[in-house]
């Protein structure tokens, strides 16, 4: 019986570096697993991100899951309410609450909070909760994984615009306060939390330490409950989503997958790869397919760290895809797609809607090709073209039928 995984660099691909003789990460990266898939399999390039959409993870992984992103994006956060069983009305709108930290001169300094660990995240976004409820009590606020928390609000905020922090580190975050209609309520909160975590015990501490904290929640992704057909009606395969971050865990449970819960991750460079491909090969036992979610990458590329960002790549490369590779073996006839989300190159610190590098490869199908790099140029040169990015997975499950 056929078997797919599909492994996600998050913002694995980027642009030339001038510093780097021109190259991207991927091409300063070892990864010679990558490598051997590109020699072996298919290459090409996949536009994830539409035109007319703003340039995510949520849009791109969408696209990466099968569903178009034109018909099912309702925004971000309502993809993280489904991992944290957050049930929304009609009327609802739910927004990402960043734990974020400013300096004294109102930069967006950092937009993790020194990526705050959950435990402390926990306990701040709990006191928020109960503080803000007395003022708003429309809101709600839940946490998350690390900085990355949710807010509920029982109203509508239809024509509201807000930022992405990380598309805003090292500028001053008042140019880029939510607008619209009923902005003035949202930037309140933000104003209102800000006073309270300032002066919050757990901050306090931290601060004798001289260690960054969280000194403000950021709302943005606002968006209305989503809603996806189910991934086994769509594409008759049983799938499963291995993941650190609630988007890509609410992505696959909204299109009720099983979430394949690994100790250990951490969605940063400390993250337990090899558990990762461990848990996504034995989950292969029970499912068709499995998606393995990996969003190293892209925090070190919002972070500007190239050497963290190369660092990352290469723990992809041997931890997981080599894994998979070393244990193919398990299995009859299994196929392994490679790719990026979307672009977030180091000089930009944010996304892009470039197209991205991606590469498929099966067991039984395995052909020397024309290239043997997996890069964004080799992408280019293959002339292989899938957009939209939606159908890219369709391609995948039915290329070595």
């Amino acid at each position: 019986m056929k078997k797919y995984i599909v492994i996600i660099g998050d913002g694995m691909a980027g642009w030339p570096m001038a510093d780097y003789n021109n190259q991207t990460s991927l091409e300063r990266a070892l990864i010679p697993n990558m490598d051997y898939l590109v020699k072996y399999g298919t290459i090409g390039l996949v536009k994830t991100v539409p035109d007319l959409l703003p340039p995510g993870s949520d849009v791109a992984n969408l696209s990466v899951f099968g569903y178009d992103p034109l018909k099912y994006y309702t925004g971000r956060a309502p993809i993280e309410a489904v991992s944290l069983n957050i049930v929304l009305g009609d009327h609802d709108t739910v927004f990402r609450a960043n734990l974020v930290y400013i300096n004294e001169n109102n930069i967006m300094a950092d937009f993790t909070a020194g990526h705050i660990k959950s435990e402390d995240a926990q306990i701040l976004i709990q006191d928020l909760n109960l503080e803000l409820q007395k003022k708003y009590p429309s809101l709600s606020f839940y946490p998350g994984v690390s900085y990355r928390n949710l807010m509920l609000a029982n109203d509508e905020f239809s024509s509201i615009k807000t930022t992405p922090p990380h598309d805003i580190t090292g500028k001053d975050f008042r140019e880029y306060l939510p607008v619209g209609e009923k902005s003035e309520v949202i930037n309140n909160v933000m104003n209102d939390c800000s006073l309270i975590l300032e002066n919050h015990q757990l901050n306090k501490t931290k601060k004798a330490k001289n260690e960054i904290y969280a000194n403000a929640l950021w709302l943005w992704g606002e968006g209305k409950k989503v809603n996806l057909p189910k991934f086994k009606e769509t594409y008759g395969l049983s799938g499963a989503v291995i993941t650190a971050v609630d988007l890509v865990k609410g992505l696959g449970l909204a299109a009720s997958m099983e979430y394949i819960k690994v100790p250990g991750i951490t969605g940063f460079i400390d993250t337990n790869y090899a558990g990762k491909a461990e848990y996504a090969l034995n989950a292969l036992n029970n499912h068709d397919i499995v998606f393995v979610h990996i969003e190293a990458p892209d925090e070190a590329g919002h972070m500007g760290n190239e050497s963290l960002k190369k660092e990352a790549i290469e723990h992809i490369d041997k931890e997981v895809v080599g894994r998979i590779l070393q244990e193919a073996h398990r299995f009859n006839n299994l196929s392994i797609l490679v790719l990026p989300d979307h672009e977030t190159p180091i000089e930009i610190k944010t996304h892009t809607s470039n197209p991205v590098p991606f590469v498929m490869y099966n067991t039984k199908h395995r052909a020397l090709g024309a290239f043997d790099k997996y890069s964004e140029k080799v992408a280019v040169k293959s002339g292989i073209m899938v957009d939209p990015g939606s159908s890219l997975l369709d391609f995948f499950i039915n290329k070595f039928s």
